[in-house]
This record gives structure tokens, C-alpha cells and sequence, in this order.
């Protein structure tokens, strides 16, 4: 049976539209997830620690997909439910082509400047020279990547979240691949990581140009473009909140490593990696479910049909809290296995992640809500707001409490850092969802 936009939904209707989604995020997530497991296993910990000394530089990358994919599908979704199909293609062209254009450029300037991100990460030596190894292959591929992540939002705005899903299954099975072939039957090491994953990038990327181009039963199809700068402009503002997201991360990711390194050494940024990994397995439920939800929300605002706007609100706020007590429940009974993937061959490290990550994961319980109220106000053309509750939550409250909590309790504050800057961007999360309730007619 199809799900459409336009539908009413149920329970039952909601989660079965949203699970291609956060199965598709899953797939994506196991670029960074399989490089680290064959990197830390098979390659060793400098290698490893260098990968992710870089990561959070080579996500930031990606995020401007992810910008435009989730600004881009509500203004696109917007169109779609005021009825103008047309012109929701115009602007749907235009939003992949700008895109596609800025990711060549930003690719290329920081494949230049490899050796100097890695002197500012902190790396020297041996693990700088892995940096720009490893990154300058991803930096080339980045352009694909970016636009794996933008269709991401697009094909759930066609009706074809399912597609989507099997694309991206393709992407991270060819990475998966690749880095046994790369690593354990072929020691390329650290290379063969980052070719495996570029690989599964030009997949995930180009699959999706060639669908679109072609005719297709979705919603959606590439064509001529023609310039609207209050487009792009939207787009922008309306996706600032998940480039502010991912951005903040990457530059508080570095901050930690920064904490880590200083209180642990390579051990320390070691763990955190680990964390980190095991962190994408739990947070592509919250991130799928509202990547997934959010043009439904889009085209029922801009269709007007404010009955369904306060229907999914309500069973989203059902939905997410529940997820909350799973996943922090789940997380703390299979921290040991989970964290043994990648830490089994050194008990120190082992032990260190383990304790680490069980206080980490205390967030999850709060979390949820915090990843769903902003994509709800970028999914309503409320860029600021979405933006303001990312950008206090991943950036400042984490910068500020990242700073003081180490130096008084060591690195069990670094842990605890990102707990309490999620439970205090709840209240801000909150405030929001009840001051704009009148305006949206949501609630």
C-alpha cells in the first residue's frame, strides 16, 4: 500500500512511512562505522586515532548536503502541498545544482589544505601524515557525498523513502566490501579504508542523479532551473539548524579529541571515537524518524490542514519519548558488546570506553526530543528558531560545560559534558514547541 504526503496518519502508518528512513541513515552511518572496526582491528591505533582526528573535518562536508537536502525538501514539500508540482521541480533542479556546484569547490580547496587541517587538529608526526592520507582521498569523493545526503531528504519529499533505502543498502554493502578487500585481503591500510569508503560515497551519490534525471513515477524529476535567489535563500535559513548541527559537532568533536588527548593520550581519542560509533547506532532512530517525518509536516503546513499538523505533533511527541526510554535502557545493558567491537584487543581502552559511554549515553534519554523539535521548525520554514535550539545544544552548552567539568572532575567530565548541555537544551526545546503553538496551530 502507498503512503502519500496527503494521508492521515496513524501510528501504524506514521513509523511504517519514517522506517526507510532511519534504515537508509543506518546505511550511511556504516562508512565511518566498518572504516573504524577494520582500521582499529586491522591496521592499528595510530591509524585509527587519525581517522578520527579527521572525521568530524570530513562530516562537516557532508553537512552541506545535509543542509540543503532538509532545507531544500520543505520549501520543495511547501510547494508541493500548495498544489504547484511544477514549480516545485524548478526549485527542487535549482536546490541540486547550486549544491552540486559548492561541493566541487569546498571539496577541492580542502583537499589543498589537508596537511594544515591536520597540524590544526593537533596531529604531528606519523598520525599527521595518516590524516592527510586518509582525508584527501575523502575530500576528492566529498562531492558525491554531499549529494548522497542531500537526496536523503528528497526521495522521503518524492514518496519514495523505500528507493532511498535500497540505494544507500547498495552504497554501504560496496563500502562494507571493499574495506575487507582493501584492508584484510589487500593491506592497503588506512588507504584502502578511505577508497572503500569512497566508493560506497559514489554509489550512495550518483545513483540518485541518474534517477532523477530519468523519468520516474515520484513526485520529483531534474530539469532546466531557472535562478531564485529567495529559494536558495530559504533553503539556507531553513537548513541552517542541521548545519549548525553538524558543524557545531565536528568543532566540538575536536575540542573533546583536544581534552581527550591532553587527559588520556591517543587512548583517550581512541575511546571517544569508539563512543562516537557506537553513538550513530542508537541516534539514527531519532535522526531518521525526523528526517523522515519532516516533509509530511512541510506539506500538510502548506496545504493548511492544520487537524493533521497537531495530529502528528502529538503522536510524534508519543513516539520520541518512548524511543527515549528505549535507547537509554538498551544502551546500558549492551555498552560492554557494543564498545568490544572496537576495543577488544586492548583491555585499558576497553574499560575506559565501556565506563565512559554508559555515562554518555544517559543523553539519549533526552535527546530525542531536543534532534525531532528542531527538524519540526525547519520543517515549518522556521529557520531561526531550529537553528537557535541546534545551536545552544550542540555548540554552546557543550562548549561551555567542556570546558569547566574536566579540569574538576578529569574525564568523566568530558562524559558528562554532553548529558547536561542535552538536558538543558530540553528546556529550550520545550519553551519553543509551547511559545510558536498559536502561530502553527500544531497544538
Amino acid at each position: 500500500m502507498k503512503i502519500q504526503l496527503s494521508d492521515h496518519f496513524s501510528y501504524k502508518r506514521l513509523l511504517r512511512f519514517v522506517a526507510p528512513s532511519i534504515l537508509m541513515l543506518l546505511c550511511t552511518s556504516v562508512y565511518s562505522i566498518v572504516d573504524g572496526f577494520f582500521v582499529s582491528n586491522y591496521v592499528g591505533k595510530t591509524p585509527f586515532a587519525a581517522l578520527n582526528l579527521v572525521m568530524p573535518v570530513l562530516m562537516g562536508v557532508g553537512t552541506l548536503g545535509f543542509m540543503a537536502g532538509t532545507g531544500g525538501s520543505a520549501v520543495v514539500s511547501m510547494t508541493l502541498g500548495e498544489g504547484k508540482k511544477e514549480l516545485a521541480n524548478e526549485y527542487f533542479s535549482l536546490i541540486v545544482y547550486v549544491t552540486l556546484a559548492v561541493s566541487i569547490v569546498v571539496g577541492f580547496i580542502c583537499f589543498a589544505l589537508a596537511p594544515q587541517i591536520a597540524l590544526a587538529l593537533g596531529a604531528d608526526g606519523e598520525l599527521e601524515a595518516d590524516c592527510v592520507r586518509y582525508s584527501r582521498i575523502l575530500f576528492l569523493s566529498s562531492p558525491a557525498f554531499v549529494m548522497q545526503y542531500l537526496f536523503q531528504s528528497f526521495f522521503i519529499a518524492a514518496e519514495k523513502p523505500a528507493l532511498s533505502l535500497k540505494v544507500n543498502v547498495i552504497a554501504g554493502l560496496t563500502n562494507a566490501v571493499l574495506d575487507y578487500v582493501l584492508i584484510v585481503v589487500f593491506p592497503l591500510g588506512l588507504v584502502g579504508a578511505a577508497l572503500a569508503t569512497a566508493a560506497g560515497q559514489l554509489v550512495g551519490g550518483i545513483i540518485p542523479v541518474i534517477y532523477f534525471f530519468r523519468e520516474n513515477g515520484s513526485l520529483l524529476q531534474l530539469g532546466k532551473a531557472k535562478w531564485h535567489g529567495k529559494v536558495i535563500w530559504q533553503t539556507v535559513t531553513n537548513g541552517s539548524s542541521e548545519l549548525v548541527t553538524n558543524i557545531s559537532t565536528s568543532i566540538v568533536s575536536i575540542l573533546y579529541n583536544f581534552q581527550l588527548m591532553e587527559a588520556a593520550g591517543e587512548n583517550g581519542v581512541a575511546a571517544y571515537g569508539i563512543i562516537m560509533y557506537v553513538d550513530i547506532i542508537f541516534m539514527t532512530l531519532y535522526l531518521g524518524y525526523s528526517l523522515g517525518s519532516a516533509p509530511i509536516v512541510s506539506f500538510h503546513y502548506g496545504a493548511g490542514n492544520h487537524a493533521e499538523l497537531k495530529n502528528l505533533c502529538r503522536k510524534s511527541l508519543v513516539i520520541i519519548s518512548a524511543c527515549g526510554v528505549i535507547l537509554l535502557t538498551a544502551s546500558q545493558i549492551l555498552a560492554g558488546p557494543l564498545v568490544k567491537i572496537f576495543a577488544n584487543y586492548d583491555q585499558e581502552l576497553l574499560e575506559m570506553t565501556t565506563w565512559g559511554f554508559r555515562i554518555y549515553a544517559i543523553a539519549f534519554m533526552v535527546r530525542g526530543m531536543n534532534v525531532w523539535g528542531s527538524s519540526f521548525f525547519t520543517a515549518l520554514n522556521n529557520g531561526a528558531v531550529s537553528a537557535a535550539i541546534s545551536f545552544l545544544r550542540t555548540f554552546v552548552f557543550q562548549i561551555v560545560i567542556v570546558l569547566i567539568l574536566p579540569k574538576l572532575i578529569g574525564i568523566t567530565g568530558v562524559w558528562l559534558s554532553i548529558v547536561l548541555a542535552e538536558f538543558l537544551a530540553l528546556f529550550v526545546t520545550i519553551g519553543f514547541l509551547i511559545a510558536k503553538r498559536k502561530k502553527y496551530h500544531y497544538a
